[in-house]
């Protein structure tokens, strides 16, 4: 009896053993089966700014999405430093096994070109998971200037060079890189004064010691509804559902499109289940009404699609912004 118990008793033990040997030889087994378990503990996405801002915002409506619905805490966490190159390094250095991800935005593309000494590079280091939102920027000026649109504009932009002073939230912000692009393609020259965020920026443009600014939509949309700064276009590919009279600077110049984007990536060779997980579950996300609607309060649209695309388009959005950094001689302050 003592022997057949004996026997019971190591059977699972030798059951055990006989997993883990079949997990050692067929490593894809294993790695499949650890990915379908994802996630089994809380997940951490990194934010490259501080709280508070779009970015942050839309990361948490993202970030608590994924917790009801993958049943574990996605805990943001704010690592401001080097226009968010702090956070990409860290995500880069993390383990990838999918509880380490980053929130994705257009700095990532315009720092690829902006900083010359980076410890990683962007494209190669961290992979694509999912696009999330656009929010439009939005070209706005103060009331005292007696433009009304953007041929106005160019044309005493032209006749006055160098007497209009263009705000942004610092060299290299999606601000500044977008009043750069407006300049390269109108040839125009306006100066440009750099401020340490948009905050502050804003503030001298509703004081009116600025003349322009190329501003997130969601921080200038109740100055413009209330007649405090005049905007003249908005600067995504199409029209904004918040402002659906004001044009877009593509009308007047072709080609034309800058806005602030957000996304997901995660560490290079995390696996693909993982990055199919998340990435149903945040284009789940937004065709969910509830937050559609929410990102239409921010002034954002939902921007749906594959990780494949995702990394089409951030190698589109680094290209771009490499052409419009070279052509202004933009330098990291």
């Amino acid at each position: 009896m003592k022997s057949h118990l004996q026997n019971t008793m190591n059977r699972p033990r030798r059951q055990f053993l006989a997993t883990a040997g079949a997990a050692a030889a067929w490593p894809g087994l294993s790695q499949l089966a650890w990915a379908q378990a994802y996630p089994s503990r809380p997940v951490r996405l990194i934010v490259g700014f501080a709280a508070g801002g779009p970015g942050d915002i839309l990361s948490r409506l993202i970030g608590q999405w994924l917790s009801e619905r993958l049943g574990r805490p996605f805990v943001i966490e704010n690592r401001a430093g080097g226009n968010g190159n702090v956070a990409a390094e860290a995500v880069v250095r993390a383990p990838p096994d999918g509880y380490t991800l980053l929130q994705v935005g257009t700095s990532a593309t315009i720092n690829a070109t902006l900083y010359e000494n980076l410890n990683f590079n962007f494209i190669r280091d961290i992979a694509p998971v999912a696009a999330t939102t656009r929010v439009p920027n939005v070209m706005v000026v103060h009331p005292s200037l007696s433009t009304k649109a953007v041929p106005d504009f160019v044309a005493y932009a032209r006749a006055n060079p160098g007497k209009l002073n263009m705000a942004s939230g610092g060299n290299g912000n999606p601000s500044h890189v977008a009043g750069e692009m407006f300049q390269m393609m109108t040839e125009i020259r306006m100066v440009h004064v750099p401020y340490r965020g948009g905050a502050p920026a804003l503030t001298d443009l509703l004081a009116g010691q600025v003349q322009v600014m190329f501003d997130a939509l969601p921080t200038s949309i109740d100055h413009i509804r209330g007649g405090r700064l005049r905007a003249l276009a908005v600067t995504t590919a199409t029209r904004s559902e918040v402002l659906p009279a004001i044009p877009t600077v593509g009308e007047f110049l072709p080609s034309f499109e800058a806005s602030t984007w957000f996304g997901v990536g995660a560490p290079k060779n995390t696996p693909a289940e993982i990055i199919s997980t998340l990435n149903r579950e945040i284009n789940s996300g937004l065709a969910n009404p509830r937050i559609r609607a929410r990102l239409t309060e921010l002034g954002a649209t939902a921007l749906p699609g594959s990780p494949t695309d995702f990394g089409k388009f951030i190698a589109e959005e680094t290209e771009k912004w490499a052409r419009v950094i070279k052509f202004a001689g933009i330098k990291a302050s």
